[in-house]
């Protein structure tokens, strides 16, 4: 299962790249046109890819240990015995959560762009917008909902024992669930694509790394909060700058 998650992270973090490079490519101008005229159909489903195979490299390896303890479940069953379900059941359960914030994503992105509020690389142009989420963001990390959505998904063991269902539908409920907590931990640091430019690889990348090393790593809830002052500092600096 390990071996799959990899596969399936590198071939996510293979097109986020890909695509950035041929943003990159393209140029601004061309970038600038579903800014400039209102999306077609085609223009909604290329950036609603985007943003779901980047929420798949960013969100799946910090939902690994939770994947591969209920995999090692289903295996100590299926060695004695007994019912055997698909990881891939749970995992396509979580990945629905996120499929949904990624279509509240490209909604957002679209308004915004309509406003003049984000770039042709989809950063913010308006200081005050970018402010604002970064304090926002910052202040969540503080939160008693970003608390309890975090303690689930940094004891995985905790959840396998107090949310487990039986059977494929059960599986995916959990997925649905776990996928819902997560989504709840980190749906304000998402919002920071906007600031740093969602097709900023360095970007992504370090968001990516921050929520990785919050949910894995034993000091994750000290980082988490010391993240929160930079934000919220950064936010007010952001504003103070725009006054000068």
């Amino acid at each position: 299962m390990a071996t799959g998650l990899t596969l399936i992270t590198v071939l996510a973090w293979g097109y986020t790249i890909y695509l950035a490079y041929d943003m990159e490519m393209m140029g601004r101008e061309m970038a600038m046109m579903p800014m400039m005229r209102p999306w077609s159909a085609g223009d909604f489903v290329l950036m609603y890819v985007m943003w779901a195979v980047m929420m798949v490299a960013m969100m799946v390896p910090s939902a690994a240990p939770m994947v591969l303890i209920f995999a090692s479940v289903y295996r100590k069953r299926r060695e004695q015995g007994g019912a055997f379900v698909s990881t891939g059941v749970f995992l396509a359960g979580y990945l629905v959560v996120w499929s949904a914030f990624s279509l509240a994503a490209v909604l957002s992105q679209y308004v915004l762009q309509r406003a003049a509020l984000v770039s042709p690389m989809m950063e913010t142009t308006a200081p005050w917008l970018g402010a604002a989420l970064l304090v926002a963001a910052g202040a969540f990390q503080f939160m008693p909902l970003k608390e309890a959505c975090l303690a689930k998904c940094r004891t995985p063991v905790g959840f396998i024992m107090t949310e487990w269902r039986e059977g494929s539908r059960g599986a995916f409920v959990m997925g649905l669930r776990h996928g819902a907590y997560c989504t709840g931990c980190c749906w304000a640091l998402m919002a920071l694509l906007f600031v740093g430019g969602v097709m900023n690889l360095l970007w992504v990348a370090f968001l990516a790394v921050f929520v990785l090393v919050e949910k894995v790593l034993p000091a994750g809830g000290l980082l988490g909060k010391t993240g929160g002052v930079i934000m919220i500092a950064w936010g007010a600096w952001m504003v103070g700058q725009s006054w000068v």
